[in-house]
């Protein structure tokens, strides 16, 4: 089980240690979730579960002990060793033992401190530095052709431009979409996955789907900051999702780097820039179908034949000499 899904699992670890990008809840939460997914394994992988959980129980954080022991202790196959380390039974008698009582719920959120309202100067200063569809465009292709390095300079530079950012995804149509793609990754369902990422960005199903078929996974990101995804789910969804950089663990912690260092901003910013590049393209193919039309008629018209006889002249009047006209 664990062996074919993280075979990188010792390295892992130890780059937590050096690099200080801590993936530990997220390797628990994720092993967790594959146990108990299926009701009858292997004596193989009952010892390889039992040897992770218990290793990394102790070096989690209580809210993610406490979300794995929520699911551990209704699952009929959790190993006793297991079950033990995180109080569920008692260590002599073996046995089940209740649960403490419920975890109390974090204190509210202090209310955040009064928006201050822009001034009219920095109104017009943004509409004035709204993202133009060909700007758009080129920041988007620049992007998608650019290499690891190149795509980390320019997220850093796009915090500090003075274009105009896409508006923030509302809090509950975030917290909604991150559920739905999660649940779409660890299902394997690519469609679901790119018509919620779609749907929740405002973003045409081919840039959504460029986005999830991008083989770095920087627009995965970008993306997933866009929505204020939380770190650990978006790790996870790196692991189920993109099994070519879940299983290496350099490519996981260099996406762990950047996204934990991305800023809102940057993100917003070309969430922006992909959704004029759809505008310039749009306008593109509209204006070539207008040129095509005007010239079909500028050809038309130029092969009309004139008339003999220009409007307003009348024919040619003979006069006779008893001063009749001959028709």
């Amino acid at each position: 089980m664990t062996k074919s899904l993280f075979p990188g699992f010792d390295g892992l670890m130890s780059l937590s240690r050096r690099e200080g990008v801590d993936v530990r809840p997220t390797l628990l939460r994720v092993l967790t979730d594959l146990y108990v997914q299926t009701r009858i394994h292997s004596d193989d992988e009952q010892r390889q579960f039992t040897e992770l959980a218990t290793r990394l129980i102790d070096q989690v954080d209580d809210a993610t002990r406490a979300a794995i022991k929520a699911k551990l202790a209704i699952y009929p196959q959790t190993p006793v060793p297991v079950l033990q380390k995180l109080g569920l039974v008692a260590a002599q008698e073996g046995r089940r033992v209740p649960l403490a009582r419920e975890i109390p719920a974090p204190a509210p959120a202090p209310a955040p401190a009064p928006v201050r309202n822009p001034t009219d100067a920095e109104l017009r200063m943004a509409a004035n530095m709204a993202m133009q569809p060909k700007d758009a465009a080129e920041i988007h292709d620049m992007f998608f052709r650019a290499g690891a390095s190149e795509r980390a300079l320019i997220l850093h530079n796009l915090a500090q431009t003075p274009l105009k950012a896409a508006p923030r995804i509302p809090t509950a149509r975030a917290k909604r979409a991150i559920q739905i793609l999660e649940m779409a990754a660890i299902a394997g369902d690519v469609d679901s996955f790119v018509l919620e990422l779609g749907d929740s960005l405002i973003l045409p199903s081919r840039v959504a789907a460029q986005i999830v078929d991008d083989a770095g996974g920087e627009a995965l990101a970008v993306a997933a900051r866009a929505l204020d995804m939380p770190s650990p789910n978006f790790q996870r969804i790196l692991l189920f999702f993109k099994p070519e950089i879940g299983n290496s663990v350099n490519e996981v912690y260099r996406l762990s780097r950047l996204y934990d260092r991305l800023s809102e901003r940057s993100a917003l910013v070309l969430l922006a820039a992909w959704r004029g590049s759809t505008l310039a393209v749009t306008r593109a193919k509209y204006q070539s179908s207008l040129h095509d039309g005007e010239r079909q008629r500028a050809r038309a018209g130029a092969s009309q034949t004139r008339p003999g006889v220009q409007p307003g002249s009348s024919p040619t009047v003979r006069t006779g000499t008893g001063g009749s006209s001959e028709r």
